[in-house]
């Protein structure tokens, strides 16, 4: 029974890890779609929300059943439970993919403008601390997971900084108002993936030292 657990342990992460590389796709697709405004890239967005979704479902069946199989021991019940949290976030961050595509896909139907807010670079860092999270996860690696969480306050300057920027160019140009807030709608959704991948690091320090580090705490548990 326990060699059957761990089996089921084993599957339930690599399932995971391939939800992680279909939500990490979404972020690129979205990112390049902006980049040269080709409307395939959002389409492909688009499209691949269902596996994202599939994946979802399939990953909470699997780790409920792990649950009813046995009672596990401690660090086993933490990886469940982190990998139920970080499926959940993943999923999210598939969500602010689509949302991307589609004011991507609004942009394109307006004229191109130039606007001071660097997109691309954001979505990069973004996609940075994504990829780290998951590797943390992967390896098991809590001071990997601690500095995605450090990369978090950057993020929410990078957001901050373009809010600003687009909130004055529209005040100054009215007519572009529509454009700006498209792209100012993208910042926001960048900004909340980057909220994800704190979230799945955290996880990832709860399942490995059994410490809950959300809004700043280290509390450990047995």
């Amino acid at each position: 029974m326990r060699s059957r657990f761990q089996q089921g342990l084993d599957e339930l992460k690599e399932k995971l890890l391939k939800m992680g590389g279909l939500a990490e796709q979404a972020i690129d697709r979205a990112t390049e779609a902006y980049r040269t405004r080709d409307s395939k890239f959002c389409q492909m967005v688009l499209t691949g929300e269902n596996a994202i979704n599939d994946a979802e479902r399939e990953i909470d069946e699997l780790a409920l059943d792990l649950l009813a199989m046995q009672q596990p021991m401690a660090i086993d019940l933490r990886f469940i439970l982190a990998v139920l949290k970080i499926n959940a976030d993943l999923e999210r961050v598939g969500d602010q993919a689509v949302n991307i595509a589609q004011r991507v896909l609004d942009l394109i139907s307006e004229p191109e403008l130039s606007l001071p807010v660097d997109i691309p670079r954001m979505a990069d860092s973004v996609s940075t601390m994504v990829q780290r999270a998951l590797e943390s996860f992967l390896d098991g690696r809590a001071e990997v997971a601690e500095a995605v969480l450090q990369m978090d306050g950057i993020i929410d300057r990078m957001k901050d900084e373009a809010f600003v920027i687009l909130v004055r160019r529209m005040h100054d140009d009215p007519q572009c108002t529509r454009q700006a807030l498209n792209v100012l709608l993208i910042a926001r959704a960048l900004e909340r993936i980057a909220d994800h991948a704190t979230n799945i690091a955290e996880d990832v320090i709860f399942w490995v030292r059994g410490a809950d580090v959300r809004h700043g705490g280290a509390h450990f548990r047995e």
